[in-house]
Formats: structure tokens, sequence, C-alpha cells
């Protein structure tokens, strides 16, 4: 193999790491989504705008209001997962930035005065973000069940505000009985990378 990161932690990050759809009752602490956020915060975003917000629903009334707004076939999971995570954009990232760019602050104003292009921002840097949050779930020896099947605006009105959009709602905890389907196929190296 030509990668450095050994094959177990290759197996635990991806060729192994399933999405789940069942949890042990187990809970998830605050201390491990800490030590989750702690690790994957350094993944890359144009210019470090680091749009992603994490809204962790862990009372009964407000998991009841969020299974309310999951799909039918999502409603069973997102109402038995240990923990659920809304990962939102903040639309208003471009407020932070002097702070996550001190070497050039006026970028704030320069590129993200107008709100569209925050918005457009936000979403494509924030779902990078995602991405990195549902490796860094596996690499705490979770597992994590991200889903988009919710009603995005019910989600917004009972969590957010106009300010954040959200991306995903994602279960996360220790893989219960028969968490996952059979694993489904994969494009070839050949059908996805080209070289010019």
């Amino acid at each position: 193999m030509t990668l450095v990161l050994d094959t177990a932690a290759q197996n635990l990050l991806f060729r192994e790491a399933r999405t789940a759809n069942t949890f042990t009752g187990e809970p998830v602490t605050d201390e491990q989504v800490q030590a989750i956020y702690d690790l994957v915060k350094y993944g890359p975003t144009a210019f470090n705008q680091t749009p992603l917000r994490v809204v962790l629903v862990r009372s009964a009334e407000a998991r009841e209001r969020l299974v309310a707004q999951m799909s039918e076939g999502n409603q069973a999971k997102t109402g038995s997962a240990p923990l659920v995570a809304i990962l939102a954009a903040d639309n208003e990232f471009h407020e932070e930035l002097p702070e996550l760019l001190p070497h050039f602050p006026e970028a704030k104003d320069l590129f993200f005065s107008e709100r569209p292009v925050r918005e457009r921002n936000a979403g494509l840097n924030a779902a990078l973000q995602a991405a990195y949050f549902i490796v860094g779930v596996r690499a705490a020896g979770l597992a994590a069940g991200p889903m988009t099947g919710f009603d995005f605006a019910g989600v917004q009105k009972e969590f957010l505000d106009d300010d954040h959009s959200p991306l995903m709602v994602v279960n996360i905890g220790r893989p219960g009985e028969d968490a996952s389907f059979p694993r489904l196929p994969r494009l070839r190296y050949e059908s996805v990378v080209t070289t010019v």
C-alpha cells in the first residue's frame, strides 16, 4: 500500500465503516463529541471560514420535535439513536473571519459582503466539514447515520434561525443489531479519475 495510514485505521474510517440504522443504548458523551470536533476542526475550508454549526439534540422534548420533521423511514432511527446532531451552515460565517483569517481580515467585506455569495460558500464549506465530522465520528469508534430525508424548512424553524441552513441530520452511537445494509457498489478508479 502507498498510504501512510495503517490498514486498521483505513478500515476503521472507510472500508469497514458503515452507515448505521440501529444503535445500542450506550450513550455518547459530550467529551466524545468535543474530541471529535477537536480533531475535525483542522479540515480545510476556503478562507478558513469554518461555517459548520452543530446542534446536539439531547432532550426528550427536542427529540420529539426533530422526529416530527424526519421522513417516515427515518423517524424510528432518529427517535432511538443515543445522540442526534443537526449539521447546519452558518450563512453569517464572515463575521468570524477577522479572527479566523487574521492575516487577511478584509476578506470579510471584500469577498463576502453579499448574502448570496455567503450562502453558496457556507453550503459548500459546511458540507466539507460535515464529511470531516462523519469521519471524526468513525475515528471515535462510533457509527454515524447521516440523513437528508427530513423537512428542511421545518428543521430550520424548530432548531435554527434564518442565518443557519440545515445540511443533514446525523444519528450517532455504537452500531446495534443488523445496523447496516449490505455494502453497495462503488465506482472504479477508471470511471472517476481522468488525466489531462
